[in-house]
């Protein structure tokens, strides 16, 4: 079910099927800047990835001993989020482990995804609170695709010179990276820019970026320790994806607690991350 809030400029719909953006649109013109979810290119449009990012090895991992099945970039997108608060330009949903959810995560949680327009800007803050006895482990990130054309520009705040990590067949971190930008604030989307799969950067020194083009949008991203940036090559979108964990490599780990990019909580602990998006 789509759940509606808006403001003088702005509305925004939201999934209660994986808290997913759905959709955000100017008032003045009734432009939509969100991916409306073709299901012959990407049926997706802004999942939320958690408990992990990307994919584990053979979809499993260990914990205390125990293995694990976990699918690519988590459970959260797959399940049915209860409303909170739905009133205005504000909009609060929330999923809490259960006794299906700890077959394949053993960890007990309450996810907070929250939705809020601002003038012409949307701002969407996840916060992960750890109601397990004892630490907890996770990853989360967004995953928001904006209509875009081939040919525009994704223009950094700060000149940066970056490289990007790759996945192979698997989904898996390979070794080697690759150059993207040197001293310079812009990628351009090309037709084959994602011919490899998404781009994964790290050690981004700005902390917000703008896609230039017919639709332009300010995306402030923060201090994620990784960005992905994806779309199926040569469609009309793109998504951003502030990252808080990643992909696993080929290298077998024996407990969660060593996976890279992984964020822990100790007990009543809560994590919390925004994206902004601005319509300029």
């Amino acid at each position: 079910m789509y759940y509606k809030i808006e403001n003088e400029f702005l509305t925004c719909e939201i999934d209660d099927m994986g808290a997913q953006l759905h959709s955000l649109k100017l008032k003045e013109n009734g432009k939509e800047y969100i991916w409306q979810g073709n299901p012959d290119i990407w049926y997706g449009q802004a999942p939320v990835l958690f408990p992990i990012i990307g994919q584990v090895i053979d979809d499993k991992f260990r914990y205390n001993g125990v293995e694990y099945t976990m699918p690519k970039h988590g459970l959260a997108r797959k399940l049915l989020f209860s409303v909170k608060e739905c009133a205005g330009a504000k909009a609060v949903f929330s999923l809490e482990s259960d006794e299906n959810t700890l077959k394949s995560y053993p960890f007990e949680f309450e996810l907070l995804v929250a939705f809020e327009l601002c003038g012409k800007s949307l701002v969407n803050t996840m916060t992960v609170i750890n109601k397990t006895k004892g630490g907890m482990y996770f990853s989360i990130g967004a995953h928001p695709g904006f209509n875009c054309n081939i040919g525009d520009v994704i223009e950094f705040e700060l000149p940066e010179t970056l490289e990007t990590e790759r996945i192979d067949s698997d989904n898996l971190i390979i070794p080697e990276k690759f150059p993207v930008i040197e001293n310079s604030r812009e990628i351009q989307i090309t037709k084959d820019i994602f011919s490899k799969d998404a781009l994964i950067l790290s050690g981004i020194k700005s902390k917000k970026l703008r896609i230039k083009g017919e639709n332009e949008i300010e995306f402030t991203f923060g201090d994620c320790p990784f960005l992905g940036i994806w779309a199926k090559p040569g469609a009309p979108y793109v998504c951003l994806e502030p990252w808080y964990g990643v992909n696993d490599g080929r290298e077998v780990k024996n407990d969660i607690s060593e996976k890279r990019g992984i964020q822990h909580l100790n007990d009543g602990e809560s994590f919390a991350f925004s994206w902004t998006a601005e319509i300029i």
